[in-house]
Formats: C-alpha cells, structure tokens, sequence
C-alpha cells in the first residue's frame, strides 16, 4: 500500500480485505492460531502445542501449559470475553524464561505486522497553520496510533451520520458496518479537540474536511518502542507515571494559544502510548514498582484508557507483565493490593522438567558458536557434555515424592518408560503438589534455573583443565554444577537436595558411559540399540508357533519392513532379565509381557522406535554383553586400566581409535571417559 492514500481509500481497502482493522488480542490470536498447532501429550494429559513458539533458531522449548493458558487468555480476550479488561502476568522463579517468551512473542508479533495486508496504519493532522492558533506547529500525528477506521467511525457527531458516509463512500453494508463497530471506540482527546477545530474552519464540509487528513503507516522500530514497548521496573525515585502515560510539554505550550487544548500534554512521553496502536505492552517485574505506579496500571487495564487531568485516550493494548514469586507474594500480603491482582490473569510460570527438551536449552546455554580456549585454539565438547548437564540441572527441578523416585519422576516427565510406573502416578503426584497454597512447593517451580546452568557452564570454560585439554570434559560440569549450588543457593534444605540429585545425575552418566564403552568396544556407534532390539525381538519370537529346533525365527521388521531371521538364544534372555533382578517365572513373564505391551504401543506410532528410553532394560543388556564378551566387565576395566602388555594396549587403541572417528570425542575426553570407566567411581 502507499503512505501517501486518503482517508476513503483506506476504507475501501480495508472492505475489500486488502487490509486488516481488528484489535490487538484479535490480531494475536489471529497470528498464533494461523500458525498452527498439534496435539501433544505432557505429564499425562493432553494438550496443544503451537508451532509459531517453535520457529527461528532461537525459540522457546516446553512450556507447554504456560503458552497454552496465554493462547486460552488471548483467545478468550478477542471474543470479547472478560480477558480483554485484564492484563495477563507470568510469575515465577528467576531463570525460568519468562522474559525470553514474552520477547520472542513480541519479535513474532513484529515480523506478522510486517506483512502487507497486516501493516498497522495511524493518520496525521496537517495543515493546521490554517487554524492559526497552532503557531508553528503544522502537523499533529495521532498521539495514540488510533487507526484511520477509528477516525472514520467518529468523523460526525452523530454515530448514524457516521455509519452512513462509510456505507456511500466505503461501500460497507450493514453487516459489515456491525463487524467494524464491534471495536468502535472514541478518538482520544486531542485528536478529537483539533478534529472540532477542523470541523469550525470547514463550516462542517466533509470533503475539505477530509483534505486535513494523512494515512501513515505506523513506525515498525524496536527500538522506538512502538507496537512492541518494554518498561522495566525501576528505583522508588526515579520512576514516575510519567514514563508510562507522558506529561505537558513546554515546547507546546509555547506554539499553543488555547490552554484547553489537550495535545499540550506529550503523551510519547510515555511508554503505553506508543503501543496503543494494536500494540504488546511488556511490563518486566511489574510488582517491583512503587504502588502508585501499580495504581496508573491498574487503571490502564481496567478501563483501556490514558487518564490525565480528566483527558481520556483509549487505547487497544495487549498487556504482559512478569514477577517473581517472593516479589509477587510480598504484594499478596499487602490486602489492600487485592485490586490490582484481581485485574491480572496470574499464570505460575514452572521450570522445563524434562530432561530431552532440556537438552535443546543446555544448547542455549553452552552457545551455538565454536568456543576457543584462551589460547585461541578450537574447544572441543564431549558429546555426552549434553546429557550430563540436562539431567544435572533437571533432577534439581523435580520435587521429592513417595510414589516415584527421582529417575522414575524424570523418566515420566519426559514421556519415558518408567518400569512399573505408569504415566498415572505422575499426573497424581503433580495434582497432590498444585493443592499446596505454597506456589514453589509445587511441580517444576523450584530447582537450578537457566542462568545457574549459564554460570555452570562459564565456570567449565574458564577452567584451567578444560583450556589445557582444549576440550568441555562432561564429568567437570558436574563439579561446576556443584559450585554454583554452593555459591548461589541460599536455602540449607535446598542446597542439599540439589547436591543429592547430582549424585544421582552422576550415576545416570555412570550408566551412559558403560553403554558408550560398548559401543566403543564393539566398533559401532548403535551396537548397543541393536541388542536392546535383539532382546525385544527374541521374548516376542519365544513363543511363536513357526519356531524350529533350530530356535531361527522368521519375523518382519516393522522399521525396514523387510523379512528378517533371528535364533532365538534363551540363556541371553534369562542373563538379561536376571540383571534386571527378575528371579521368578512369574516376574519373568510379566516383565516380558509389558515390554510386548509397550511395543506394541509405541510401533504403531513411532516405527522406529528402540527402547533406548528404557534405562533399566539398556543397563541390563550392556551388563550382560560386556560380561559375556569380554569375560566380565572388570576384565575389560583391568584390561584398559593395565596396558603393559601388547594386547591390551591394542584394545585400548582400537577404542580410542573408534572414540575418535565414530562417536564424536577428541583424544582429551576420550581418554578422560575410558579413565573414569576404568574407576568404581559413582556405581548406582
């Protein structure tokens, strides 16, 4: 579109969907919905999973609940509902993400609004030096970036005079005018008062009335603040509702004659008029401010309005606000702030508790760049550096419970197979958690957050064996992780919870090591899924009718789809199950029943799904090959441990040798990784 059309151009484009005119929650809504969404499982339940949170390269991940509730708020808010008079408040321990969601929701809205048909237009005043008592002012924006369909709804008094230039000169019919007024709202008070003025130098004719008008589009900037405006919490001096509603300006008063005219006050000034265009207003800690500065919000978002000296602006925001827990609940306490809350849709923003999309967060943390030592040389990162932190850092976000262990809650927590335990005990342990009035006794709301894991990390980098070896060593985040916890964590019951869930996360990477080992050993990266597989594939053929002496079963293989051949080896199913600790017949078959149970589940969906989630399962299968080929684990320990003899020295190199071209490590972890196999370090 040109900048340069009129007024009754713009009007027609609009009733011909060359543009848009809806309100902020309207064109939100619009955009997340229009991205589209899919189903999802979380803890158990179902829900919706928005794909506009899941692009770019830096994106949101989890949070499901959380954009679930806001997507429900802002839906709720464009239907007219009763969200559109509050303003919607993520509240939270630091280091959650809340700020991250809240900016990448703003970038997306700002990309969206780029859009052609979508573009957000305002209109100017010009020509007043005709007026004469504007003095050198000739030109007066709108001050809120009211829409130029606001200004044609209110171009005559009377609202039927109104409604019957847009039908002749729009060309709108009546259910179409009925569509436009559903957001119909006054002009603010100075672009009206200069509108009068306009109308008493034109004797009320339109058409030369209609020459004082201008479109623009509205600044897209960042930077300027419009469409998208950020006001951080600041200090009880400093801070005033100046920086959110603007002031008088002297450098008007001076070119203004009538002192009744409202555009002596500046209102860009402040922060919301700039987003009052269709805009997200983003207050960061909004419970940090002093009280009469929550006192103009609270205003602001009960009546969708900038209040000064009596002077009323409307204005189409969409508000988000953020707090932390203690400073939300010190506002709790305080009752007479009972109002404010009242108007806020309050959403407890929890921690990512599961360990796979944290692996996608620890990528945030570790950085995307290639690090360098402070020599300058490449730094390199064992590929179970990952895994280690992911699961350090979310073991400590995973209350205590008398139903699951922590390894059960985390397997479940990201959708894993937990043994036993089914999906049903997790759900019932995080409903008994949300009973408790206390918000961080709930599920996920305690733990390291993300910049613990930033500082873990950092730790790691700067220190002076890592540099040395030019390489993130994973064993060593371990000790950073438990530095930060020393350093940062306040709380004694706390801190030793999370100390006791790092031992735990050691243990898990103990697990992987032994899996990785074996692999290395064998020579393959997979060897390990494929006898995972070998062990399904055999308690599923034991019992089949078309089995020879010869114990060969034909089956298809539903990942190939081709015909496949497997002898059946009894003495390899009993030593695994017996490593699981299965003694009996009985707990034999009804283990074997339930992994058939869940094979057949997870095929139907998934055909190439492989059992690596079940830890219990997979550590059973590598206890039993390392035993069975190698003699016992311990022989290959002594082995790798004691390399004074040439054939031990040869098998230490052929893993070394497969570490390096296959699996991803440098000389530095790889020889790291075989020494710390090599100790009865951390055994579960």
């Amino acid at each position: 579109m040109a900048s340069k059309q009129n007024l009754v151009e713009h009007i027609s484009a609009v009733r011909e969907n060359k543009l848009v005119f809806e309100n902020a929650f309207q064109s939100v809504a619009r955009m997340i919905l229009g991205a589209g969404f899919e189903k999802v499982t979380v803890n158990g339940r179902t829900t919706y999973d928005f794909g506009i949170f899941r692009t770019g390269r830096k994106h949101t991940i989890g949070m499901y609940d959380e954009i679930n509730s806001f997507v429900s708020y802002v839906k709720d808010a464009a239907e007219g509902g009763s969200s559109k008079e509050m303003a919607f408040v993520l509240v939270g321990e630091p280091g959650n993400g809340k700020t991250f969601f809240v900016e990448f929701l703003c970038s997306r809205y700002r990309d969206f609004l780029s859009q052609a048909q979508n573009r957000r237009f305002t209109f100017r005043l010009v020509g007043l030096d005709k007026l004469e008592h504007y003095g050198k002012i000739k030109v007066v924006d709108s001050q809120t970036y009211e829409d130029p369909m606001v200004l044609a709804m209110n171009l005559y008094d009377s609202l039927e005079a109104n409604r019957r230039f847009m039908a002749e000169r729009g060309g709108f019919d009546d259910a179409g005018l009925d569509v436009l007024y559903a957001n119909y709202r006054p002009l603010g008070a100075c672009s009206g008062y200069i509108w009068n003025d306009i109308r008493a130098y034109c004797d009320g004719d339109m058409d030369r009335m209609l020459e004082f008008i201008e479109i623009v589009p509205v600044p897209m900037s960042e930077t300027l603040g419009t469409i998208t405006g950020k006001y951080p919490a600041k200090d009880k001096i400093t801070s005033s509702a100046v920086d959110l509603l603007g002031e008088e300006s002297i450098q008007r008063l001076l070119h203004i004659t009538d002192t009744n005219n409202p555009y002596r006050f500046d209102l860009r000034r402040g922060a919301l008029a700039r987003v009052a265009g269709g805009g997200i207003h983003f207050s960061d800690e909004i419970f940090k401010n002093k009280k009469d500065l929550v006192q103009v919000y609270l205003g602001v978002i009960q009546n969708r309005a900038i209040e000064i000296d009596g002077y009323k602006w409307p204005i189409d925001s969409l508000i988000i606000a953020t707090s932390n827990n203690s400073e939300f609940n010190r506002f709790l306490a305080e009752k007479e702030e009972a109002p404010i809350v009242d108007r806020c849709r309050i959403c407890y923003v929890s921690h990512n508790t599961n360990y796979r999309l944290q692996g996608g967060l620890t990528g945030y943390a570790i950085g995307s760049d290639s690090k360098t030592t402070l020599t300058r040389e490449p730094l390199h990162q064992d590929p179970n550096l990952n895994y280690a932190a992911s699961v350090g850092v979310v073991l400590t976000r995973l209350p205590r419970s008398e139903k699951l262990t922590p390894i059960e809650t985390m397997k479940l927590a990201a959708g894993e197979v937990a043994g036993e335990k089914s999906i049903k005990a997790l759900a019932e342990v995080i409903d008994t958690l949300s009973q408790d009035p206390d918000i961080t006794k709930r599920f996920g709301q305690k733990g390291m957050g993300h910049r613990s894991l930033g500082r873990s990390i950092q730790l790691q980098v700067e220190n002076s064996e890592t540099n040395e070896g030019r390489c993130m060593f994973a064993y060593d985040v371990f000790k950073s992780l438990e530095r930060v916890v020393l350093d940062y964590v306040v709380d004694a019951n706390d801190r030793a919870k999370y100390l006791e869930d790092l031992k735990i996360a050691k243990g898990l990477y103990r697990e992987r090591i032994m899996t990785e080992m074996f692999n290395a050993y064998m020579d393959e990266p997979f060897a390990i899924r494929k006898d995972v597989m070998n062990y399904v594939n055999m308690i599923i053929g034991i019992d089949a009718e078309n089995l020879g002496p010869d114990r060969m079963w034909k089956y298809k293989d539903p990942q190939s789809g081709e015909l496949r051949a497997l002898k059946i080896d009894e003495r390899y199913v009993k030593s695994v199950e017996e490593r699981i600790g299965l003694k009996t017949d009985e707990q034999r078959d009804s283990f074997r029943t339930s992994i058939r149970k869940i094979y057949g589940q997870k095929i139907s969906v998934n055909p190439s799904y492989d059992f690596m989630d079940n830890l219990e399962l997979v550590k059973a299968v590598t206890d039993v090959r390392l035993k069975s080929d190698i003699a016992g684990a311990g022989s290959l320990i002594g082995a790798l441990a004691n390399r004074t003899n040439e054939e031990n020295q040869k098998l230490y190199d052929r893993m070394i040798n497969t570490m390096l071209g296959k699996l991803g490590y440098c000389r530095t972890c790889a020889q790291k990784t075989i020494e710390y196999f090599c100790t009865q370090e951390d055994e579960n």
